[in-house]
């Protein structure tokens, strides 16, 4: 079943129009907040077209992120309860209230322990709005989830960009060859990240 490539595909096209770096912006922000697709598909196409304003896409993609964030930050701090009817019919509600029990844990030793969390979280697969949400439920510390979210949502779009500009076309060309397998590869990452953890704890 081909799943990933499909969604790649879709991507270049998104990435191909001419307010692709507004559309880059907007994906990043809502992705944050709801939006199930991540902004890392439209930044390898975008900086193959125009490798030397990786550095731009990238930035402008951790800022709308980290927007993004901080408003489903709030909203988790304010809104949680009266929307948990609405998580529940998304099929979220198991996955925040795992991820609140996690936070929570973590938090109650100290900040230091969030922050951690956050940073790591960008290794994994996980959409950013389940930590952006969780993080506002517990009410994680802003001195960590500040820090946290920027280095853990931005070491992967830099690491991203910057291997395709100094990889270029061939790079792109290799992530496009084998984005399903990568695909499936990082579910099954996922996986074992989830089943470490669980042992962990």
């Amino acid at each position: 079943m081909k799943l990933f490539k499909p969604l790649y595909e879709k991507a270049l096209v998104w990435a191909a129009h001419p307010q692709a770096e507004r559309l880059l912006a907007g994906l990043s922000f809502i992705e944050a907040i709801i939006f199930p697709v991540m902004p890392e598909v439209m930044l390898a196409p975008m900086t193959l077209a125009r490798p030397s304003r990786w550095l731009r896409y990238a930035s402008v993609s951790l800022a709308c992120s980290m927007l993004g964030a901080l408003i489903a930050y709030m909203l988790g701090h304010y809104t949680f309860e009266a929307l948990r009817p609405l998580f529940d019919s998304l099929g979220w509600l198991p996955r925040i209230d795992e991820m609140v029990g996690k936070l929570r844990s973590e938090v109650a030793g100290s900040a230091w322990g969030a922050f951690v969390m956050l940073v790591l979280a960008g290794f994994i697969p996980v959409p950013l709005k389940i930590f952006t949400w969780a993080s506002g439920i517990v009410g994680v510390p802003m001195i960590a989830f500040i820090p946290g979210m920027i280095i853990g949502r931005g070491k992967r779009v830099y690491l991203l960009t910057g291997a395709i500009r100094l990889g270029g076309a061939r790079a792109e060309a290799l992530l496009h060859k084998y984005v399903e397998w990568l695909g499936w590869a990082v579910i099954a990452l996922l996986v074992g990240v989830v089943a470490w953890w669980q042992l962990r704890h």
